[in-house]
């Protein structure tokens, strides 16, 4: 079973993510469960976010163990990780493009025709997976439209990913004040 949670920041999308891992976990004492973090510290505070984050959910999931991985990455350690006995939880989608789109160390965007590769890999590693799969990403398609035409050409990359991640999975909930909501599939 592949699941896309999408939503708004602070949504509830990762906690929803973490409580399919241990539901995981109690079910069968063979099982494992991994999280792929997409995030990368690149300043102060973002190293403090991820280590609260790194802190609250060992302790929310104790046998959830965490790798970190960036860009290109992904969907290698996506397949890797796989297997019948272990649930991958992947946090976030959203983190995951961002990267690629603004590599460390570049002032500008890439050209958003070079995140077609990656997105695609994406996808063959969900359609090969042996596995159960969660993935974490942000809705962010409903707010106002950007200003800059960098920002708008984001929103659309995300939005192109989100579509075709959510075609490759069996489920799709959309998380809203901590409260799920079925898009596509059974609860």
């Amino acid at each position: 079973m592949r699941e896309l949670v999408l939503g708004g920041q602070k949504s509830g999308k990762s906690r929803w993510a973490e409580g399919r891992a241990a539901q995981w976990l109690a079910a069968d004492a063979r099982h494992r469960a991994v999280l792929l973090a997409t995030a990368q510290p690149r300043d102060a505070e973002m190293r403090a976010r991820i280590e609260r984050h790194r802190r609250e959910r060992a302790a929310r999931v104790p046998g959830l163990e965490t790798l970190e991985v960036t860009g290109a990455e992904l969907p290698q350690a996506l397949e890797r990780q796989s297997s019948p006995q272990a649930l991958v939880v992947v946090d976030c989608l959203t983190l995951w493009l961002t990267q690629l789109a603004w590599p460390p160390g570049r002032a500008a965007a890439v050209e958003l025709e070079t995140l077609e590769p990656p997105m695609q890999a994406l996808e063959q590693a969900l359609q090969a997976v042996s596995g159960p799969v969660v993935l974490v990403g942000n809705e962010i398609g409903l707010g106002v439209i950007p200003l800059g035409s960098e920002a708008r050409a984001f929103v659309d990359a995300l939005g192109a990913l989100n579509q075709r991640v959510a075609a490759c999975c069996e489920r799709v909930t959309l998380m809203v004040a901590g409260c799920p909501l079925t898009v596509k599939g059974s609860g």
